[in-house]
């Protein structure tokens, strides 16, 4: 192969970067979650809101035609669906910038460790030979001339 990765080796590569498995976690806990936020909103909300609406979104419809074999539109379904994805959009924005937030604290924090790191190293020394006060990076005392 001179060098050369098979396909089975790129293919190996690319499964296992950190990334790819990231998203497939992603995706998989998006399914559950879609599986939750599906159940609040068919299971709790629909019922809730049909008290106070009297209507029960999954049986909306429309009967396109007459007759035993007409087509039926079930806008209602789709009602339930919008619910969901605006729930589902509602819940991921809280938690990214719940995120965000959190980001923004622990980077603010870790700026100021820093700076109170920076601010308490010392940038000066005192010279061996004539005790001055001299610049931590020198080489040679300004005072006395002597190599440090």
């Amino acid at each position: 192969m001179s060098g050369k990765k098979g396909i089975i080796g790129e293919f190996k590569e690319f499964i296992l970067r950190g990334n790819v498995m990231d998203m497939a976690v992603g995706v998989i806990v998006g399914g559950a979650f879609t599986a939750i936020v599906t159940s609040l909103n068919e299971d709790i909300l629909t019922p809730i809101l049909g008290i106070f609406g009297g209507t029960d979104f999954s049986e909306l419809k429309v009967t396109l035609g007459s007759g035993e074999n007409a087509p039926t539109l079930l806008y209602g379904n789709f009602i339930t669906a919008v619910i969901n994805f605006l729930i589902t959009a509602f819940v991921i924005f809280i938690i990214i910038k719940s995120i965000n937030k959190a980001s923004e604290k622990a980077a603010a924090l870790v700026k100021k460790n820093k700076d109170d790191a920076e601010a308490a190293a010392p940038t000066e020394k005192e010279c061996p030979y004539c005790f001055s006060k001299i610049d931590i990076k020198a080489t040679r005392c300004p005072h006395c001339t002597s190599e440090l």
